[in-house]
């Protein structure tokens, strides 16, 4: 399974991909070549360094293979990419003063990952420090690390019932959704304006706590009823569903005001981000 994420060296963004099964980052060299080059076409000037790296018969360029990273227009297409090793090789390759600095920033997130896999109380004070940088506040923040505990904590209940990530992760994850939101997940992201954001990143504090009562009743059903077939997973997901829409509903009838909001982390949840 890759997870995709964005590096920032010396103000520039380079795309990342880890690999959980390998253990392994992945690295997109045009994103490379930009940073170490200033070059106004990173795309061409890779292409003719790759050529000639090939004619000379180098491994390195060889094995570099191509994996699908979110371009520019938003969409996922397939980028040339290079682990930390064949980058270290790459970089060889490349006349630039960044050189050396732009090596020990990769050693240093190769260090992190690995520290973060041993110890996972890393992960959580890295991604506090990332939503305190993009302006969240404490609160929203302590919500959203909950969220994401018990998220895991159903993804694995439901590996353990034998389920696979991917189309069966997503489908029920529609359905706890449209059950207590009344709202798909792509209808409620186009409700509040999203893309490619993640939507959980885009909840107001009612929304993620409704979202987490949706998730954890959804693992616990499953824990007490057992499921063994999809369908039957995807009736415990309606019924974990229905426990945070019927809080939802009576959350509504008491305040008179909807929980379900446009508001999103640029307009209305993080208010410093619309002054930026």
């Amino acid at each position: 399974m890759n997870t995709g994420d964005i590096k920032i060296f010396d103000a520039k963004k380079v795309r990342t991909l880890w690999n959980e099964d390998e253990e392994e980052w992945y690295f997109s060299i045009v994103d490379v070549v930009a940073v170490l080059t200033d070059s106004i076409d990173p795309a061409a000037y890779w292409r003719k360094l790759k050529q000639r790296l090939k004619e000379e018969g180098n491994e390195t360029v060889t094995n570099c293979h191509a994996l699908k990273m979110p371009a520019p227009d938003g969409k996922m297409r397939l980028t040339d990419v290079a682990n930390t090793q064949q980058l270290f090789r790459l970089i060889q390759s490349i006349p630039s003063p960044k050189a050396e600095p732009f090596k020990q920033w990769i050693a240093k997130i190769a260090k992190e990952r690995l520290d973060q896999a041993q110890d996972p109380e890393l992960s959580i004070e890295q991604a506090m420090l990332d939503y305190k940088r993009l302006g969240y506040s404490d609160n929203w923040i302590n919500q959203r690390l909950k969220s994401i505990e018990i998220r895991k904590e159903l993804t694995d209940e439901w590996k353990e019932r034998g389920l696979q990530e991917g189309i069966q992760f997503a489908t029920l994850t529609d359905i706890i959704t449209h059950t207590w939101s009344d709202k798909t997940t792509r209808e409620y992201k186009k409700y509040k304006g999203l893309k490619k954001e993640n939507l959980r990143d885009n909840m107001t504090n009612a929304e993620l706590v409704l979202n987490m009562l949706a998730e954890l009743s959804t693992k616990q059903i499953s824990e007490a009823s057992l499921p063994v077939t999809f369908d039957e997973h995807a009736q415990v997901a309606q019924k974990g569903g229905a426990v945070a829409r019927n809080a939802r509903l009576e959350l509504e009838a008491k305040t008179g005001k909807k929980v379900i909001s446009p508001l999103n982390a640029k307009k209305g949840i993080v208010p410093k981000m619309e002054k930026k």
